[in-house]
């Protein structure tokens, strides 16, 4: 079956699909990794949590630049680079943590810089994508990235760093430092495509980066779409933001009972990427981005009004199918209307959405649930997500006609 798959999709996608692959266990065994490194050097709570955000800080300072330079420069070769690159720095962190001689700093830094790759290289692998596949299998070569993603970076890659991290600390970041140099070896062996069409703008970087803005902002389906991500996710990462205190209080589970729970969006997300493109093929994208909205809702609502767990891990699995339905949904509109030579800017607007949706939403989660009880960040959420549906349904309906 994967061999028919990778027939259909080409060569050279299944080139960048495995780079996608091996890089994404690397990924996984560092997220696991890193937050064990830091807790080995000190036991302050923001210390530790600080490195998942020095990870996440350059999205919200760089997206919209490195959309910019992902239209300008040879995506392939960009890849490539920036893979290396991200090599070096974990080699660099792994010979530091096998010396002694590393510190929160120094992996605060790693960290940040591993960040600024990833704003590079997500936006380029994004953008590349329609370059390689024929427009028809744009959605089943979306569907097999985010399977991969889901099933190796948060199945398989995390219990192995953690593995890894028990024999040596600086193991994980070692063999995350050969997957990047693997990736971009698999990348580098991607047959060039045609320069995409780009036009510089006057007024440099930054009118260039507002040219990609603008376009978004006209684009009625693509605006709907930005936003309502952008806003779904401020509310659905302030809900989830207290999550391992809503299973302990609401659903009365502790470490393990927690821990099954968290697997269920995997569950659901595996399931999604599977049936993402029989459900478009037989519902249409209008439909499934609607009911999507519906599910998303009704998810927040439910997990609110329950103390049941086997309804909230039940709920969970609709939710994770949901989001990687929309997910590929929502990729393959982007790529099919969005101007070549704009795909890196505007799918930078959409991932500074998403992240700096995230950001605030895990902020706001927090006070939500100190002012009042653990489960007005999840009611909060579900009023707001019905409020999107209703004002995005009409918009909605362009998504059939792309």
């Amino acid at each position: 079956m994967h061999a028919s798959m990778s027939a259909r999709l080409g060569a050279d996608f299944s080139k960048l699909w495995t780079a996608s692959a091996v890089s994404n266990i690397g990924d996984g065994i560092t997220m696991a990794a890193g937050p064990l490194l830091v807790a080995s050097l000190t036991a302050d709570p923001a210390l530790v949590a600080g490195a998942a955000f020095a990870q996440q800080l350059p999205w919200l300072l760089f997206a919209l630049v490195s959309g910019a330079y992902v239209d300008r420069l040879d995506r392939r070769k960009l890849i490539v680079a920036v893979n290396l690159l991200r090599g070096l720095v974990l080699g660099a962190l792994a010979v530091s943590v096998a010396t002694g001689t590393t510190g929160i700093p120094v992996i605060y830094l790693a960290f940040f810089l591993l960040g600024v790759g990833e704003t590079l290289a997500d936006t380029a692998s994004a953008a590349l994508l329609p370059a390689i596949v024929p427009p028809e299998r744009l959605a089943s070569a979306n569907a097999r990235l985010m399977a991969t993603f889901t099933l190796v970076n948060q199945f398989l890659a995390k219990p192995l760093g953690a593995g890894l991290f028990a024999v040596s600390a600086a193991l994980p970041f070692g063999v995350d430092a050969v997957s990047f140099a693997v990736a971009a070896a698999l990348v580098a062996t991607v047959r060039p495509v045609p320069a995409q069409p780009y036009e510089r703008v006057p007024g440099g970087l930054r009118a260039e980066i507002v040219a990609g803005v603008r376009w978004l902002w006209g684009h009625r389906l693509m605006r709907t779409l930005a936003l309502s991500m952008g806003l779904a996710n401020v509310v659905f990462c302030a809900a989830f933001a207290v999550f391992v205190l809503y299973a302990r209080r609401q659903l009365g589970l502790f470490e393990i009972g927690y821990g099954v729970l968290l697997t269920t969006f995997g569950v659901g997300g595996l399931v999604g990427t599977g049936v993402a493109v029989r459900l478009q093929a037989r519902f249409g994208a209008v439909a499934l981005l609607r009911a999507g909205l519906l599910v998303e809702a009704g998810t927040h609502a439910t997990l609110a009004a329950t103390t049941e767990p086997l309804v909230a891990a039940a709920v969970l699995v609709v939710f994770g199918v949901h989001t990687m339905v929309w997910g590929v949904i929502a990729a393959t509109l982007r790529q099919r209307v969005v101007p070549s030579g704009l795909l890196g800017r505007v799918g930078s607007v959409n991932a500074l959405f998403d992240v700096g949706g995230a950001a605030v939403g895990s902020l706001l989660g927090g006070l939500l649930a100190g002012a009042w009880t653990i489960t007005t960040p999840y009611w909060v959420a579900a009023v707001v997500v019905a409020a999107i549906a209703v004002a995005a349904w009409r918009p909605l309906a362009q998504a059939d006609a792309i």
